[in-house]
């Protein structure tokens, strides 16, 4: 079991774990105590704020900014905690026992981030031909969506990292995948009448129950037909209603229904024409029927801003990179969403996800991670240092 008084980086994780981040609350506490430490190392930072909310995104540079380097990016958000159902510790009084550190977002993934700023000053110590850049974000835990300015501003600088690691738990496991996620809210209108007089309404409740109907079947279609890739713990695309709401009371022909769907979806597989089959279903089926009752009806579809997949090589230079890091020689993949995707596919970064930590301990009361894995962790960061030390 991992002494730890051994670990460097234990009192930087705890800092970071006790300030409350959840995504309904403001970051910037954190990105302000992030900011004033990597300041007291000389180390400018990149503020890029949300404009409706107080909540940012930091963007560091450590060693040389006139070539590329290695970001390591990680979010600052964690899931809300409900104190009453934790046992071992309050949820953002990070305590140490029996081999673990438990606090919300130990495991997701603030020990990831807390690994890595503890390990400037060895940074700095050994001097660095290759820069490390250190991106954290908001809001990952609701849609990754704060990620997304500044993956605006990477994808036109004149100099972007050579490569990115998103260092999401992965037990220090190198995944070279993650399935991409597309969700929509769909909102039935239909025509109020009196229960007694049903067939003189159009029920949106029954015409949502009729879309989820069809969404479900598509959804075993998928788990029948595939495509499949056996490197996912579910190796086919997934669809999935989440939330319903409509009526109002019973003896009413609902007028309108809402609810939430999405798709987690393989690479291969194009989130574009999932929604096509289920848009079509709304449209040549089930509309003319509510339409025949009356005309003022039907059904609106919104998109959440998606989290495309990521999807790289096992022969990429990233990948070869990483493994050699982590001290690992396979790869994997894994079906949760990163900002992953994103940093691939909308800012050219060759990207791939590895953290200490497990996902299994994440979102969960008692979240926790293993002394074992911030060592871990801690050597991976030493051997990154090693690396950056030298020309990439």
């Amino acid at each position: 079991m991992t002494d730890p008084a051994s670990l460097v980086s234990l009192d930087m994780i705890k800092k970071l774990v006790a300030i409350d981040t959840t995504s309904r609350n403001s970051n910037l506490d954190l990105i302000h105590f992030v900011q004033a430490y990597l300041a007291d190392f000389g180390i400018d930072c990149l503020l890029v704020e949300d404009p409706d909310q107080p909540k940012a995104n930091l963007y560091a540079t450590i060693g040389p900014d006139d070539r590329p380097g290695v970001m390591l990016s990680g979010h600052t958000d964690v899931v809300p905690a409900d104190p009453a159902d934790w046992t071992r510790c309050q949820p953002f009084a990070p305590t140490v026992t029996e081999g673990r550190l438990y606090g919300r977002g130990t495991s997701d993934m603030k020990s990831f981030i807390g690994i890595a700023l503890a390990h400037v000053p060895l940074m700095l110590e050994r001097g660095m031909e290759t820069p490390v850049h250190l991106a954290l974000s908001y809001d990952e835990e609701v849609g990754c969506l704060g990620v997304r300015s500044l993956v605006e501003q990477l994808a036109l600088a004149p100099i972007r990292p050579a490569f990115c690691v998103v260092g999401e738990p992965t037990s220090m496991g190198v995944m070279i995948a993650h399935k991409g996620k597309r969700s929509y809210t769909a909102t039935v209108t239909g025509h109020e009448a009196h229960s007694s007089l049903a067939p003189h309404g159009v029920n949106a409740v029954e015409y949502a129950a009729e879309l989820i109907t069809f969404i479900r079947r598509r959804g075993r279609r998928a788990a029948q037909e595939g495509p499949f890739d056996a490197d996912y713990d579910v190796p086919h695309t997934t669809f999935h209603v989440g939330t319903v709401k409509g009526g109002t009371a019973l003896n009413i022909v609902p007028r309108s229904c809402a609810f939430q769907f999405e798709f987690r979806h393989l690479p291969q597989d194009d989130p574009a024409d999932l929604f096509a089959e289920v848009e079509a279903h709304a449209r040549d089926v089930l509309e003319p029927e509510m339409h025949a009752v009356q005309p003022d009806t039907g059904i609106t579809f919104d998109e959440v801003p998606d989290l495309p997949a990521l999807n790289t090589a096992p022969d990429d230079d990233v990948v070869a990179f990483v493994k050699a890091l982590a001290g690992q020689n396979s790869h994997g993949k894994v079906a949760f969403a990163t900002e992953a995707g994103l940093f691939q596919r909308r800012a050219g970064i060759p990207t791939v996800v590895c953290g200490p930590g497990s996902i299994e301990q994440a979102h969960k009361p008692d979240e926790f991670i293993s002394l074992d894995q911030i060592a871990k962790g801690e050597a991976f960061m030493r051997r990154l240092i090693d690396r950056v030390a030298q020309p990439l």
